[in-house]
């Protein structure tokens, strides 16, 4: 059994691969208009004005369209050959997929090293250079590629020679700006160099209080060196930002901080300079004017990462990854896919608590001084033997098919009306406050009823006719057509009773626990997210057990005999 299944898995994998293969071999045909000894080949404006998108006007670039065709052209014959297509998009897939693009963009001699003369003839193409050349005889330059900069480079040294590029083409473009050599530039000089070389951290947030943020925000029209490094170091570390905020906070993303409570932190964890702090609070009170800060505040000064902003970019521009080209079928069977993984999660749990549900309701039913003047079960462990003894092991599991039923509309209806709710009730910065927590949780509870109450009915029902000492077998059709259609609502006002304040207190516990549980950077593992919903459980279910007491033995009556 296990073999074939294997088998299965293996063969679903093949499956899905040859799939992406031919799907990939589709796009590329699409574009590809030169052939070659009978093969495809896109040209470079096949590849980059074409598939890409970009140099759609009429006075682009044409040595721009050559070089970034190049990073896919490794063979660099000016031709693109489906295998070096294909490669090109599991390279997008790689951790390191943008520092690999850069390398092979600058590697125009194909022979996996750079040169500087092939560094330089790149740079001497792009729009930034023109606008703020940079020394190509520097100091900066020799330390790379040497005295007479005949060093070649590899991958790893590229990579490190590319971050740190970015950092000393600031310096210089701030040294080119301040010619007198005062240690200040003006406010708009300050939003070009910005702009320019560092718009890869900016959010749009950022870029558009650039000026109000040069020289502190008190509207003067020089920002200091100092003041420009700090605000780049910033930027360049707001991951690390966050995670003093969360170390400050214990994990608390909703948790407004003061700056000397930042700062404590800080000094705990590393070395992030008073006036690094001092522009983090100016840019979230130019954002929100509120003097603290809270997550999602940093949210919105830290741009994606590298890698997030090129596959985002990729994600839009790539005809393999659009909705239009994958179909509405394949987008809804997708999301059929997730939807049933999530009812297969809920069935199995369900099954696994089904007895211990069982032992509940029958405990629940039974009544001191009934028809056999004594109680059925003296507590939840003889009333299991009972069950087992009398009914067999499978008698745990008496009503279970109208349970699973009800498992996935349950699970959607709820979470889509919690989140739905929550989301009516954030304010602009993406808070929300405890009462707007409550109140979705309520909504939520309240919302599945609807489809909670038949099928509890037809399951509890079901649950205590093992109870009956009669000959005649009680099925789940049977339950619906004697109830009816209202009948199926019996006990409805004790089920919201119920359901309503456990969700108004699950949903809302179980979220600040997990918070709490999460590690340094906001993520949980599967075992907390266990132990959270167990902690949340608890308290819900006991406060609610007398609600539950009661829709039991409402919907009962008259079933059993008393």
């Amino acid at each position: 059994m296990e073999s074939s299944q294997h088998s299965s898995v293996s063969e679903s994998a093949g499956y899905l691969k040859r799939a992406k293969t031919d799907r990939l071999r589709d796009i590329f045909n699409k574009y590809a208009t030169k052939e070659k000894n009978g093969e495809k080949y896109m040209t470079p404006a096949d590849f980059v004005q074409k598939y890409l998108g970009l140099y759609s006007d009429a006075n682009f670039n044409s040595d721009s369209v050559k070089l970034l065709a190049g990073i896919v052209d490794t063979s660099k014959d000016g031709l693109i050959s489906f295998p070096e297509f294909q490669a090109f998009e599991g390279l997008l897939c790689v951790p390191d997929a943008l520092y690999k693009t850069a390398f092979q963009l600058f590697d125009t001699n194909g022979n996996g090293v750079v040169h500087f003369d092939e560094f330089s003839e790149v740079m001497k193409k792009t729009v930034l250079h023109n606008k703020i050349p940079f020394d190509m005889n520097g100091g900066f330059v020799k330390l790379y590629f040497g005295k007479d900069k005949k060093r070649a480079i590899s991958y790893g040294e590229f990579s490190q020679f590319l971050h740190d590029f970015h950092e000393e083409y600031a310096m210089e473009a701030f040294r080119r700006y301040d010619q007198v050599g005062t240690g200040f530039i003006s406010a708009l000089d300050f939003q070009d160099i910005m702009i320019s070389i560092k718009s890869h951290l900016l959010t749009n947030e950022v870029k558009a209080n650039l000026v109000a943020a040069a020289s502190g925000g008190q509207g003067g029209k020089w920002v200091s060196f100092p003041y420009f490094m700090a605000f780049n170091s910033l930027l360049n570390n707001m991951e690390l930002i966050k995670r003093i905020y969360l170390n400050a906070t214990n994990g608390n993303r909703n948790q407004e901080v003061t700056k000397e409570e930042f700062l404590h932190s800080a000094q705990m964890m590393s070395q992030i300079t008073p006036l690094e702090v001092d522009i983090l609070f100016l840019l979230c009170d130019l954002l929100h004017q509120t003097g603290r800060i809270v997550y999602n505040d940093l949210q919105a000064i830290a741009p994606e990462q590298y890698f997030k902003q090129i596959t985002k970019r990729l994600a839009e521009i790539k005809a393999v990854s659009s909705p239009e080209e994958r179909g509405l079928l394949i987008q809804i069977l997708e999301s059929a896919y997730r939807f049933t993984l999530g009812s297969i999660g809920g069935a199995v749990g369900a099954t696994a608590v089904y007895p211990i549900d069982l032992v509940k309701t029958r405990m629940q039913n039974q009544r001191t001084g009934s028809f056999i003047g004594e109680l059925m079960y003296r507590n939840s462990f003889d009333c299991c033997k009972k069950v087992i003894r009398h009914e067999g092991f499978f008698g745990l599991y008496r009503g279970l098919v109208p349970q699973l039923m009800g498992v996935a509309p349950e699970k959607a209806i709820k979470l889509t009306v919690n989140d739905f709710v929550r989301d009516k009730f954030m304010d602009k910065n993406g808070n929300l406050p405890l009462y707007g927590e409550i109140i979705s949780g309520a909504c939520a509870g309240g919302s599945q009823v609807i489809f909670t109450n038949p099928l509890e009915i037809v399951k509890i029902r079901l649950q205590v006719a093992g109870e009956i000492a009669s000959g005649t077998k009680i099925s789940a059709l049977n339950v619906v057509k004697e109830l009816g259609l209202f009948g199926m609502y019996k006990g409805a006002k004790a089920c919201f009773l119920r359901d309503v304040p456990f969700s108004a207190i699950y949903f809302p516990a179980y979220a600040h626990t997990k918070v709490k549980l999460a590690d340094e950077n906001g993520y949980n593992s599967p075992l907390t997210l266990l132990f959270a919903g167990a902690i949340a459980g608890v308290p819900a279910a006991s406060l609610v057990t007398p609600a539950d007491v009661i829709k039991t033995r409402l919907q009962v009556q008259n079933f059993l005999p008393q």
